[in-house]
């Protein structure tokens, strides 16, 4: 998990809380997991615990061209090319326009991700980036973003910046070049300012509790997929189109 999503060990050795060498161990299965450790690896992971206990079937992510696992009954995440260079692109959008706003980290960021997808996904019956939406306790988490992340710290368009917002520990990005807004059309790029207009202002926590209240999230149970087609059921509150 740790290598498709592209998270090197180091970095996850740091959110764990131990060393480089520590992690190693665990890794090759020559050290266990105390309880609090196990509790990080899986938020640092946007998977359950049972999932890394291997109680249940989990999640396999993976970015097109990295060699594919063997296949196994799991969620398998592909991102096709152009859905991947629009993926990017919406985001270094997003920090261009609201990224430096103090309540715009990484939270937030999954939130107007969803909803830029799915009210694109209701007005128009097609995807803009069409990523993969898990359910989680804040809310949805797009499986993607950690491993595009990733790639794009690589190639050094954006960086990580850690902040605080209101004592709470925040993660920010800020990007080091514009968006290519000419892979998007007009009703796209319309949809993605009236997202930003609406929902970048709200805090984290504000944005959270209201993106739970959207049928698409409220309907799904935790830890499982959030299906696109159930935008065509949400109340007029969160609806984009005229039925």
């Amino acid at each position: 998990m740790r290598k498709a999503l592209r998270i090197n060990q180091g970095e996850l050795a740091q959110n764990l809380g131990m060393d480089r060498a520590c992690l190693s161990s665990v890794e090759n299965d020559k050290r266990n997991l105390k309880t609090n450790e196990l509790v990080l690896l899986a938020k640092s992971l946007n998977i359950s615990i049972d999932e890394l206990l291997d109680l249940k079937l989990g999640t396999e992510i993976f970015l097109e061209g990295l060699k594919e696992p063997k296949k196994q009954k799991k969620i398998k995440v592909r991102v096709p090319k152009r859905n991947l260079n629009k993926f990017k692109e919406v985001l270094i959008y997003i920090l261009s326009m609201v990224g430096a706003l103090p309540n715009v980290g990484e939270t937030v960021l999954y939130k107007l991700l969803y909803f830029i997808d799915f009210n694109y996904y209701e007005k128009y019956g097609e995807h803009i980036m069409g990523a993969t939406y898990i359910k989680n306790d804040h809310g949805p988490t797009p499986l993607e973003f950690q491993g595009i992340i990733n790639e794009m710290i690589e190639s050094k368009e954006i960086e990580i910046v850690k902040s605080k917002y209101f004592l709470h520990p925040q993660k920010k990005y800020l990007s080091h070049r514009e968006a290519d807004l000419s892979i998007f059309n007009a009703n796209e790029i319309k949809l993605i300012d009236d997202v930003l207009q609406r929902l970048s202002g709200m805090s984290a926590l504000t944005l959270s509790q209201y993106t739970q209240q959207d049928v698409p999230c409220s309907t799904t149970s935790e830890r499982k997929k959030i299906k696109y087609e159930s935008v065509f059921q949400r109340t007029p509150a969160y609806s984009v189109r005229a039925y």
